[in-house]
């Protein structure tokens, strides 16, 4: 891998269960052409069995039974990715009958991001710029400067549409919202979510990669042009296919989630 970084993260949960319940979790790095795993720690306290499947989008998950009572997930992993890979802003659009199966369902109106409901807003925003980079450049900037980044008050999942009538939120909704304009205007947008090397103030952190010139590439409204260097955990077509954890049955009391990624010497 030419010009790249090496990234060390660290996540920390703990909880308490009032009984036996199961959890459907995302947090071990996504296994891509972009990123190289050298290390991967899970632990899991009190010890239980983990089994861990891919889901339809690629991302490792992981499937555990907690038992009652206090429980502990922590781990680390060490991810050889890109060197804050530049954009070619000559990228152009796709043409939708030459996109690939697979990418289809980036396309279409997800729960989160009601791209039906966003094309008359989309058009309005990218006006003459070429279809392609420059659009999306457009939708970024947009964002950036309309919608207000609050770090800290997203405590629930909201939508696109939600997230401009609003006028602010944190990075999963204006990520949200970019990926909801961007389908907009037919260019396959999906949902991405990791860590971000200098972040602040430090957490998991979202943002969306579109499709251009047969490729995903990251766009992050609520930091651009600052760069940093990206570790994924999971993409999705919204935020509801890659939470941190997924519970089946009564709330779990969430006591303490710290997350944090460096560079290794």
């Amino acid at each position: 891998m030419i010009g790249r970084v090496d990234l060390e993260s660290h996540f920390d949960i703990r909880f308490h269960a009032s009984m036996e319940t199961p959890l459907l979790l995302m947090l071990r790095p996504r296994a891509c052409e972009h990123q190289w795993i050298s290390q991967d720690e899970f632990h899991l306290s009190p010890i239980v069995t983990i089994r861990e499947y891919q889901d339809v989008h690629g991302n490792r998950c992981q499937r555990i039974m907690v038992p009652a009572g206090h429980c502990r997930i922590h781990g680390m992993a060490r991810v050889a990715v890109p060197l804050h890979p530049a954009i070619d802003q000559t990228l152009s659009f796709t043409p939708v009958e030459q996109v690939p199966d697979a990418v289809i369902p980036y396309l279409l109106p997800s729960r989160y991001c009601e791209s039906d409901r966003l094309d008359e807003l989309a058009w309005r925003i990218v006006g003459d710029a070429p279809s392609g980079y420059a659009q999306v450049k457009r939708i970024v900037d947009w964002i950036s400067e309309q919608i207000a980044y609050r770090p800290g008050e997203g405590h629930e999942l909201i939508s696109a549409t939600e997230v401009y009538s609003r006028g602010y939120g944190v990075c999963r909704d204006l990520a949200h919202l970019g990926v909801g304009l961007c389908r907009a205007l037919s260019i396959p947008a999906r949902f991405v979510s990791g860590y971000l090397h200098e972040l602040e103030p430090m957490d998991l952190h979202a943002w969306f990669e579109v499709w251009l010139g047969e490729h995903w590439h990251a766009f992050d409204p609520t930091q651009e042009g600052k760069g940093g260097d990206r570790l994924v955990l999971g993409v999705g077509r919204d935020g509801a296919d890659v939470p941190i954890f997924h519970q089946f049955g009564p709330p779990l009391k969430v006591e303490s989630m710290t997350f944090s990624v460096s560079r290794v010497p």
